[in-house]
């Protein structure tokens, strides 16, 4: 059976600044698509990750369909119209534009689609961030992908021996989509060298090179290109088809441990550890800090099961400690040199109007030479 996964998610208001939205604007967004999506979805799941409502649905139309976006941003309308009556925080934020063109790209909210032919075995994984930018997934997924330190599958498992087809987009050209595809592992060392710049060079997709078959769909819309002005994080959306010819599940997992440093927090401005959360999450700290959280389903005639938390096993509890620690720990610098994002990522807010007029106050010191300096 060929379908098509799609999640959709935006900002459309919180509760108390940016920490979650409200249970009444949840079920706005819940009661427009179960109504009005019943004709054009197979399932769908709504779940939130700090002040992000995100939309998950299965259906048979593909990639990129018109009806299917104007459903999800529909829904979003209706939702902001329900924040709005309650006095919500950033009431439509992410709805960049004033109507609907036939696509939600472009528009402010992320859009993650793929696909496929289900398996007879369909298991996936939704797997949602807040309070950072796409880049937030480069190092996992080149983890989970590429290296048999993290995945022993790419030596055991036989389907995933010829390793994976990363395609990878500079986020930073507003003219179109810009984008590189680079083979794991022929192309390691390049693929390492565009991901480590992660507010640039972001991973759109993971394709399988035995089959041809997508693993991985990312969101990688930057709000501040669309916005022309600093808005908000981006907080990526990501889905991942796990087992038989691509990583298993703990595989994907695993490098979440790590909790790397990445863009986001207090005014998406700074430096801090990504901590995974268990699902319909806050966000509480420094406005952070950056969170993910990640829904395990399994998948058949695009019917979803319930879905498990796949972040809520008391390991995760250590990792959630660790991450604490690190976040105070890059707290305590304060503004000074790696805990705020470089000056490229904040041209959008009042630090350039402030460097500005401080240039003006700049003079050039004359030197005055000394007799013997001027005879030399």
């Amino acid at each position: 059976m060929k379908l098509t996964l799609s999640v959709i998610k935006a900002d459309i208001g919180s509760i108390g600044g940016h920490i979650c939205p409200s249970q009444q604007l949840l079920a706005a967004v819940h009661d427009h698509i179960h109504k009005q999506g019943e004709e054009l979805l197979l399932d769908s799941y709504i779940s939130y990750t700090g002040d992000d409502v995100a939309i998950v649905m299965t259906h048979q139309r593909g990639v990129g369909n018109a009806a299917i976006h104007k459903l999800a941003w529909d829904a979003f309308i209706k939702g902001t119209e329900t924040a709005k009556q309650q006095g919500l925080y950033g009431a439509g934020q992410d709805l960049l534009k004033d109507a609907f063109s036939g696509n939600v790209r472009g528009m402010g909210p992320a859009v993650a689609e793929m696909e496929f032919e289900e398996r007879p075995n369909e298991p996936f994984l939704f797997f949602a961030a807040d309070k950072t930018d796409p880049g937030a997934y480069n190092l996992p997924l080149y983890l989970a992908f590429a290296d048999p330190m993290n995945t022993p599958g790419l030596m055991l498992a036989p389907g995933m021996a010829q390793g994976f087809r990363f395609v990878i987009m500079d986020v930073n050209c507003t003219e179109g989509d810009r984008i590189i595809e680079l083979n794991a592992p022929e192309e390691l060392y390049d693929i390492a060298a565009l991901l480590r710049d992660a507010e640039r060079y972001v991973v759109e997709s993971v394709w399988s090179r035995a089959t041809g078959k997508q693993a991985a769909a990312v969101s990688t819309s930057r709000l501040h290109n669309i916005a022309g002005k600093y808005t908000g994080k981006d907080d990526p959306v990501m889905l991942i088809r796990v087992q038989k010819d691509f990583p298993a599940t703990g595989e994907i997992l695993a490098p979440y441990s790590i909790a790397p440093l990445v863009a986001g927090a207090m005014r998406g401005s700074h430096q801090m550890p990504l901590m995974p959360v268990q699902l319909n999450s806050g966000i509480s700290y420094f406005d952070g800090p950056p969170v993910v959280s990640c829904a395990a389903f399994a998948m058949h005639n695009g019917k979803f099961t319930e879905p498990v938390d796949a972040f809520a096993h008391p390991f995760w509890d250590t990792v959630r400690d660790r991450v604490s620690e690190k976040a105070m720990e890059m707290r305590r610098q304060g503004f000074f040199g790696a805990a705020m994002l470089p000056m490229s990522e904040l041209e959008y807010t009042g630090i350039m109007d402030k460097l500005g007029r401080l240039d003006k106050r700049f003079i050039q010191r004359q030197v005055q030479t000394s007799k013997e300096e001027e005879f030399v």
